[in-house]
């Protein structure tokens, strides 16, 4: 098979529509609209929302109260299974250490340890947050997990 020889299905493209074209066309006199209301005449189509004149939904339900969303601090979990899976004993792990294991998606965010799993390796991790299990978990082992807070470095061992 070469370039020259490859052709769409049958069916894979459709003429558009030619409408107000004349009688013969089959699509002229109203060109698809209808004779008379709303939708026939030339700027007939309404905003979105827009229920006819009546209440439309957006404004009959209430919006009340204040929504925090915006200030939500979202973490990117990480797993002690992980670590022993991806790194080896007396390794520095650093976030661009996970993004480059494929743990979490990009240096910036935000990180914390979870104790699932076991740790028999004595390593070294920076994160942003770390689960009381995860911190026995690293005692256990030799370990110690460096918590990053606010551009400063505060090193923690249970």
């Amino acid at each position: 098979m070469s370039q020259n020889s490859l052709k769409k299905p049958a069916g894979a493209t459709k003429q558009k529509k030619m409408v107000g074209r004349g009688n013969g066309s089959g699509h002229g006199v109203y060109s698809c609209r209808g004779i008379k209301g709303q939708k026939s005449r030339k700027s007939g189509n309404v905003r979105p929302g827009f229920e006819g004149g009546q209440m439309p939904l957006y404004r009959r339900l209430a919006r009340r109260g204040f929504s925090n969303a915006v200030f939500k601090v979202v973490y990117d979990i990480v797993n002690i299974a992980d670590i022993e899976k991806k790194f080896k004993a007396g390794d520095k792990i650093t976030k661009a250490d996970l993004v480059k294991h494929g743990l979490i998606k990009k240096t910036n965010s935000r990180v914390k340890l979870l104790g699932n799993g076991e740790l028999t390796k004595k390593v070294s991790i920076e994160v942003d947050k770390a689960s009381a299990k995860a911190f026995e978990a690293f005692k256990k082992a030799g370990g110690e997990i460096i918590e990053i807070k606010k551009n400063k470095k505060v090193e923690k061992n249970g």
